[in-house]
């Protein structure tokens, strides 16, 4: 991709129109345009069904693919050549005709707690309101802190911080990369540890989605990979996809480099968080989708099965 005739005289770039998406592809463009100064970079913002449909949780109107949909159709109609995603926004199977073709390294991944009145989650008093968008973060809330009160909480950031501090709830747990990547660090009164609430599968991290039938345009953002995130990252996703993750599956999957290996963390869990198996797994890099479907088949032994099927059953009389 060094040669000028290879390299194409224009790439557009799907986005999101949200404050933290519209960041994420400023972010690429400038690594893009960086990378190869003779093509212009330019940035398609859309409007997703995602973005739209704002007083119903995530997992009852269709879940994570609300946000790329359309994206993909401007991918589809040539009127973009790849899309940037948060990571953790991204279903775990690819729709057909479309590829992750990479994954930048990760920011912060953990989850945040922003309170005006709080500086940490232990300290919430009985009765408290605390806002999620996640049931994954729900079922650890329910599970370790049943004395509180967990109200949904929808909207790009910061409609979730306007709420918070119109005083609509006492603390909201939010994503700590969106908060550092639009400067807004300064609202994070502590990170949550994995051992507190294990991150989603891919949080923190950027993935650039490129057209399958399109091996230049893959070839062209390979500069953006990261390779020790990309195994992170493919093993969680792997456990995730074994596990039929999504947005309707209180799910953490968090992977990491540790001694030369890679250590995966997984849970499971209810929505009440009543009902919760973990597990974890260490081993070489290169088997990262192994190792994650490995996670699964621990998981799946402890009863994830049986979870998993209540909250199919709940979901299908939803």
């Amino acid at each position: 991709m060094d040669s000028s005739t290879s390299t194409p005289s224009r790439i557009v770039i799907a986005s999101r129109e949200s404050r933290l998406a519209m960041w994420q592809a400023v972010h690429v463009q400038g690594r893009l345009a960086a990378q190869f100064p003779q093509s212009q970079v330019e940035i398609l913002g859309m409007t997703t069904q995602g973005d739209q449909i704002l007083d119903k949780p995530l997992a009852a109107i269709g879940g994570k693919g609300l946000f790329i949909k359309e994206l993909e159709v401007a991918m589809q109609e040539g009127r973009a050549d790849l899309a940037v995603h948060s990571l953790k926004d991204v279903p775990m199977v690819m729709p057909e005709g479309f590829v992750l073709s990479a994954i930048s390294a990760r920011e912060t991944p953990f989850d945040a707690f922003v309170s005006n009145k709080y500086a940490a989650l232990d300290d919430l008093p009985a009765g408290a309101v605390i806002g999620t968008s996640s049931l994954r973060r729900e079922s650890v809330l329910r599970a370790r802190y049943p004395q509180l009160v967990i109200k949904s909480l929808r909207g790009n950031l910061d409609t979730r911080l306007r709420k918070l501090d119109a005083g609509e709830y006492d603390a909201i747990i939010l994503a700590a990369a969106g908060l550092i990547r639009l400067g807004l660090k300064e609202r994070i009164r502590s990170l949550l540890t994995p051992e507190q609430s294990l991150p989603a599968p891919g949080q923190g991290a950027l993935g650039i989605e490129t057209p399958a039938d399109r091996p230049e345009t893959a070839a062209l953002v390979a500069v953006l990979n990261d390779p020790e995130t990309a195994h992170c990252v493919r093993a969680e996703r792997a456990l995730s996809r074994a596990l039929g993750g999504s947005c309707q599956v209180p799910l953490g999957g968090y992977a990491i480099f540790d001694n030369g290996q890679l250590w995966l963390r997984g849970f499971v869990a209810t929505a009440d968080g009543k009902q919760m198996v973990s597990a974890e797994v260490r081993g070489a890099p290169q088997d990262d989708e192994a190792l994650g479907l490995q996670l699964a088949d621990m998981l799946r032994a402890q009863g994830a099965d049986a979870i998993l099927a209540q909250l199919a059953h709940a979901s299908a009389g939803q």
